[in-house]
């Protein structure tokens, strides 16, 4: 059982071939080299056009038919009826919520073209390239689910083994909470086989934090993988609802160019179905999910880092389903670009994504790809990839929120190789190694100076004895679904890592939340790395593991701990980071406000300030020609009446807060209301 788990979390849970070059960006007077292609999609690639070619690429956008075959360029017009296409597409559907700042950041520049499939995708590069209007260049690359089929440690059926005597022992009263070390290590409690190597205080200190802030609802946590199973009865309370959605309909109720995303969308297979159920589904993603967002204190399974306490009515953070993979679907580039630009214009704040490409470092011999060796490199393969992620890192959250930009967190991969896979590798990313139970590098984690933080992933083949069939205190332990039924089970790798630091992450914005703190994504980042561990002085002497310890083929590895010094990075701390909250960022302020002539805005003053719920407000509003201001409790409705430029002042507690306000019917003609 354990070869099989172990093969499922390879590299990284997803990964793809990366032999050839699959993507160029042109600079200025470059010469337009076409790149070779290895595992693309057949009949499409994916264009960036120059910013001059908007206005033509708007108008043949509005004048013809959704999935039109021409730009309304004449010259790439040219190409394509040669490439004989028979659609031409932006990849970023309109949302006219968000369309101004999408063309800020040029993502309305680019445009999948699909042709016709006899025609060989290097071939229809060759002729694209020697457009002028093209800008970047890629081949729409498949991303596979590594290990198709596959299936974890399944323990019991949600349901089973209510209020055990966990809820004596911890805060919470989830009966098997005891299972879940990696929260609250005491060294060895939970272990079956080997308890020397369990260390007290190896785990992310959710002790410490769990007595400041369980969680917060304002707090969405963006996971892309299979599709979480958000009818778990553990999860379903802390799962994000799009609440102007009907579950999985065909009609986009909110205008944001996705039908039916009611739990968040299925990528994978266009439609608003969140599906966990098919036959090569292996409940990865609902597992994640549990780590980050468990419902805390209900009596029922297991509890999430950042899941709230519902014993005493406070919800947990929220999970958006992004589902990239689904049954035994491929997933793409295009695909998962749009998942990240999709969840920074939908209040993720947090992406958590336990999947990448093989490290550049990867072992050929055990049946490794090597991928992107270098930043550059990546960013030459994919660059539709890198200007999605950092969308969402430069526009997730808000100016006036709990934080200002977004955090991008992946799995480091697990292909025993000194660096770490990309995009996780990006230096805007964040980069997980997994550690076993006693600060130990797991056996299968790659590492390297790009790694930024490290947290519990389960090892296996450290804790299980040869031909044992899996060690239960090994391995990492959440909900999953199994057989189409919501349960809970184990499974490790830095697969299991990351939604760690996912989690502290989201509890400490919770935190946040509750002292009305606000910073930026880069301030926050800096802040967990300061309040995390320096474990490098437990990299000392041998480990001895045995490599798929539950196969007849399994034998004795014996790795040298000095290798990984400076290399695993930091280990997350949820107390100590809730405690630096304490004493840094700035307080929040109210937003500047922008309505429309006989529109209203309606603004929660209670989340601008601490205890926030029991205060008294008042408002003036400086030319009541322009708008109209009230209070209703702790509600601020402004309602615009002409045209024009005014401010706005708030009083509580005999403390004045002034705002700008303006009405106005648009901006830049990009609909922005």
């Amino acid at each position: 059982m354990k070869k099989i788990i172990f093969y499922l979390l390879f590299a990284s849970f997803f990964t793809v071939a990366c032999s050839d070059e699959a993507g160029v960006a042109f600079d200025s007077g470059e010469e337009k080299k076409p790149a070779a292609v290895a595992d693309a999609v057949e009949g499409e690639v994916l264009v960036k056009f120059v910013p001059e070619m908007t206005e033509l690429l708007d108008k043949a956008f509005a004048t013809r038919a959704a999935g039109g075959a021409r730009s309304g360029i004449p010259s790439t017009d040219e190409v394509l009826e040669i490439l004989n296409t028979y659609k031409f597409e932006r990849v970023f559907p309109v949302d006219p919520r968000t369309e101004e700042r999408t063309r800020e950041a040029g993502l309305h520049l680019w445009y999948k073209v699909c042709f016709d499939e006899s025609v060989d995708v290097a071939v229809a590069m060759e002729q694209l390239s020697k457009l002028g209007e093209i800008s970047k260049m890629q081949s729409n690359r498949r991303i596979y689910r590594a290990g198709n089929g596959k299936r974890p440690v399944f323990v019991k059926a949600a349901g089973e083994g209510k209020l055990s005597s966990a809820s004596s022992e911890f805060a919470f009263n989830d009966p098997d909470m005891a299972l879940q070390w990696s929260y609250i290590n005491r060294g060895g409690y939970g272990f079956e086989q080997d308890w020397a190597k369990s260390i007290a205080g190896c785990d992310v200190g959710c002790e410490a934090a769990w007595q400041l802030c369980q969680g917060d609802s304002s707090i969405i946590v963006g996971v892309m993988d299979e599709g979480v199973m958000w009818e778990h009865p553990d999860l379903f309370p802390n799962i994000w609802v799009n609440e102007d959605e009907e579950y999985a309909s065909y009609s986009d109720n909110d205008g944001n160019g996705f039908c039916g995303d009611r739990y968040g969308y299925n990528f994978a297979s266009d439609r608003g179905y969140i599906s966990s159920t098919g036959s090569y589904d292996t409940g990865h993603g609902t597992h994640v999910a549990g780590t980050i967002a468990a419902v805390n204190n209900n009596g029922e399974g297991v509890c999430g880092i950042a899941g709230g306490d519902a014993a005493n009515g406070k919800g947990g953070v929220r999970i958006m389903s992004l589902q990239i993979f689904d049954d035994n679907k491929a997933s793409t580039v295009a695909l998962e670009a749009k998942a990240f630009k999709y969840a920074a214009d939908n209040g993720a704040v947090i992406m958590q994504c336990s999947w990448g490409y093989n490290s550049a470092l990867s072992n050929i011999v055990q049946g490794f790809t090597p991928g992107p060796a270098s930043e550059e490199e990546w960013i030459a393969l994919y660059p539709l990839e890198k200007e999605a992620i950092d969308y969402f890192i430069e526009n997730a959250g808000s100016p006036n929120g709990v934080i200002d930009g977004g955090i991008v967190i992946f799995a480091s991969g697990n292909e025993f190789a000194g660096m770490p896979a990309y995009p996780g590798a990006y230096s805007r990313c964040l980069s997980v190694s997994a550690v076993a139970a006693d600060y130990t590098p797991a056996t299968y984690t790659n590492y390297g100076v790009e790694v930024d933080f490290t947290a519990p992933g389960g090892d296996g083949d450290y804790y299980g004895a040869p031909g044992s069939e899996y060690d239960n205190g090994g391995m990492i332990y959440s909900t999953i679904c199994f057989e189409g039924k919501p349960g809970y089970g184990y499974y490790e790798g830095t697969s299991m890592s990351c939604p760690h630091v996912s989690g502290v992450a989201a509890l400490g914005l919770s935190y946040a939340v509750a002292l009305r703190k606000h910073f930026t994504a880069d301030e926050f980042v800096e802040l967990m790395h300061i309040s995390s561990d320096n474990i490098d002085g437990y990299f000392v002497g041998d480990k001895l593991s045995h490599y798929n310890h539950s196969s007849p083929g399994s034998y004795a590895t014996k790795t040298s701990l000095s290798q990984y010094r400076g290399k695993m990075g930091r280990l997350v701390n949820a107390g100590k980071l809730l405690a630096a909250i304490e004493n840094n960022g700035r307080a929040m302020r109210l937003p500047d406000i922008y309505v429309a002539p006989g529109k209203s805005s309606v603004i929660a003053l209670a989340r601008y300030f601490v205890n926030g719920e029991s205060l008294e407000y008042s408002c003036n509003i400086a030319d009541g020609s322009i708008a109209e201001a009230t209070v209703n409790g702790m509600e601020l409705v402004v309602t615009g009446l002409k045209e024009g430029f005014t401010t706005l002042s708030v009083t509580v507690e005999g403390t004045v807060h002034t705002v700008n306000v303006t009405v106005r019917k648009g901006a830049n003609g990009n609909g922005w209301m």
